[in-house]
């Protein structure tokens, strides 16, 4: 019997690593990600929301939708593996849940979203699109985006997680080329950078049906990336979006880096394109701040509310190992540079500074 928050599964787990093929999917080390998804959800404004989880796993997302979520008008879940609707449906009754709310599918992820639901079956209050789809596989979230992005709803929320973390951060050059369209190497900045990366694939494939996609809480946590977009329609929105992907040029002797609409630059590798523009809005966090119940995402929260909206960060143990100082804390330099911290590295700092002065301020 697993408990995860106030819900239950009664589930035979595998032994060893959680992998793809697992019988019946659940990964505890996402439990993080649950949280925050329940947060989101109970932040938004639409009060009757219908919400698709094509990717339902062993169903504990769902459940805990159910049982935690505020103004639910129905959840459709869905799971391609062969045990999933008999377990989903033991598992239901178990944690004592009407059923009359949730649609259960046991189809594959892409084509559970695109294929219509007939108006005979239609749940009252459901208009054939969703106000919030979370897309949550196991590896890149590349195949389902295109599906999940045609049947979002005006203001509706796609959230988006990736766990190749080696080809968004430079381990696999190719990789980052062949998936996400874009140039990636491995330095101290990679887990921003790979975010900014993904955020900018997926929004190229919202432009191109006039649906621009912005980021509203955007995270790197453990193993994997987190996005949540809100949809909004229109050409100019597009063309908004557009215009902040750009490049970070880098600098490995100095450890200089800048925006720019070019690639190239002496002296200089590039990054991207990848997405300049902001990661999160305050105001979705503050809200979900106050809501907050799960005591072990105050942390990650409160730094993210508090992270300047600047693209790139200063990692003090990089910066002096490279120019051979003592490195200090970080709340001294914080105080000197008026920056903030940054969830990417414990010993990071964003600040308009650049890094010359920086260094001065080691000194």
């Amino acid at each position: 019997m697993i408990l995860e928050n106030t819900s239950k599964l009664n589930i035979v787990l595998s032994k060893g690593d959680v992998t793809s093929k697992m019988d019946v999917f659940y990964n505890p080390l996402m439990e993080s990600n649950r949280n925050i998804a329940i947060l989101v959800l109970n932040s938004m404004d639409n009060t009757e929301k219908n919400i698709a989880l094509p990717l339902a796993g062993s169903g504990i997302r769902a459940i805990r939708v159910l049982k935690e979520v505020r103004g639910v008008n129905h959840i459709f879940v869905n799971d391609k593996k062969n045990k999933f609707v008999e377990t989903f449906n033991s598992n239901l009754k178990l944690n004592e849940l009407n059923s009359k709310k949730i649609s259960i599918f046991n189809e594959e992820a892409s084509l559970f979203m695109l294929n219509r639901i007939s108006d005979k079956d239609k749940p009252a209050g459901f208009c054939g699109y969703f106000d919030y789809i979370d897309i949550d596989p196991f590896g890149s979230p590349n195949t389902f985006i295109s599906a999940a992005i045609a049947r979002i709803s005006r203001n509706g929320i796609i959230a988006i997680t990736a766990t190749d973390t080696a080809a968004l951060t430079g381990t696999y050059p190719n990789a980052t080329r062949r998936k996400y369209w874009a140039e990636t190497t491995k330095n101290y900045l990679m887990h921003e950078l790979g975010l900014r990366i993904l955020i900018r694939k997926v929004q190229l494939q919202g432009a191109q049906f006039d649906k621009a996609l912005v980021p509203v809480l955007s995270y790197h946590k453990d193993h994997y990336f987190r996005i949540f977009f809100k949809s909004l329609k229109g050409k100019e929105n597009c063309d908004g979006i557009l215009k902040q992907h750009q490049y970070l040029l880098y600098n490995h002797k100095t450890l200089e880096f800048e925006i720019s609409a070019l690639n190239s630059k002496r002296g200089y590798v590039f990054i991207g394109p990848l997405w300049t523009g902001k990661l999160s809005d305050k105001e979705l966090l503050n809200r979900m701040i106050k809501l907050n119940i799960f005591e072990s995402e105050n942390k990650l929260l409160d730094v993210l509310l508090k992270e300047n909206d600047l693209v790139g960060f200063f990692d003090l143990h990089a910066i002096c190992k490279r120019y051979k100082k003592d490195t200090p804390k970080v709340a001294d330099v914080l105080k000197k540079t008026k920056g903030s911290k940054t969830h990417f590295s414990p010993h990071g700092i964003k600040t308009d500074k650049n890094i010359k002065e920086i260094v001065k301020l080691l000194k």
